[in-house]
């Protein structure tokens, strides 16, 4: 489902808002001594209960939890626990929501207590490279115009690019065609048009590329143990350029 329809386009703004929505909400019980297994079910909660949604990553292919969380030097896909987050952490919210059958799907990365200088500058140059990877997005442009938009930030920085995962198509179903690669040459790969739906998230590291997957058969961790952020947007390609469709309301900045 590459290209949606005008009712499909629609229902995708409902569900992208109520993930947003999510992520708001859960901001104030994100604090040290909270445990992952905590957050994920005031998440659930709140997607059942308040906003009548389904929450896609339970039971997605055997995921056990609502959300995923990704701590410290987690890539992602991490699964919420009974560790109770600490001062200097960074964490990683990813939240999909299922409403009407389509599929919101966005993340965040919280700072918690005080935050070293060198994880917080991880923190902020990744959201700058999944804004730039959201500015690449237009009609005409290419897949590859958005991998090279944020590799190029992210490498200025000397941070390293995770390549074995990346943004998706999104609709009906949570992984769809096409594959984001966040890297990537200008002009190259598919021609994007209006109407398709996917996500942006880059995953950048601080120190090697290199990921490895645990025994739960989930947690991407990075080879090195050294800190990794990731932050992810669901967008709609329009006939003049982007709609970010999981903006959230203390997000500011220019398309």
């Amino acid at each position: 489902m590459l290209i949606k329809s005008t009712d499909q386009i629609e229902k995708m703004r409902v569900a992208c808002r109520l993930a947003a929505k999510t992520l708001e909400y859960i901001e104030n019980h994100v604090k040290i001594g909270i445990t992952t297994k905590e957050l994920d079910s005031i998440c659930y909660q709140y997607i059942t209960k308040t906003l009548n949604a389904i929450p896609s990553t339970l039971n997605h292919q055997g995921f056990p939890a609502s959300i995923c969380t990704s701590l410290n030097h987690v890539v992602c896909h991490g699964i919420p626990s009974e560790k109770k987050l600490k001062n200097g952490d960074i964490i990683n919210i990813d939240v999909t929501v299922k409403k009407d059958g389509f599929i919101g799907d966005t993340s965040k990365m919280f700072l918690i207590g005080e935050v070293k200088p060198f994880a917080k500058r991880l923190v902020d140059v990744a959201q700058q490279c999944m804004y730039e990877g959201i500015r690449a997005v237009g009609p005409g442009n290419c897949i590859g115009d958005i991998g090279y938009a944020i590799s190029a930030l992210a490498k200025k920085h000397n941070y390293s690019i995770v390549r074995e995962f990346g943004g998706h198509g999104i609709g009906n179903i949570m992984w769809e065609e096409p594959h984001i690669p966040n890297y990537g040459s200008p002009a190259s790969g598919m021609i994007l048009q209006p109407g398709m739906t996917f996500t942006i998230e880059p995953m950048i590291n601080q120190g090697k590329r290199n990921i490895r997957q645990l025994g739960d058969g989930w947690t991407i961790i990075t080879k090195d143990r050294k800190l990794s952020a990731q932050w992810e947007h669901t967008v709609l390609v329009t006939k003049n350029g982007v709609e970010v469709l999981t903006i959230r309301h203390d997000e500011d900045f220019d398309i």
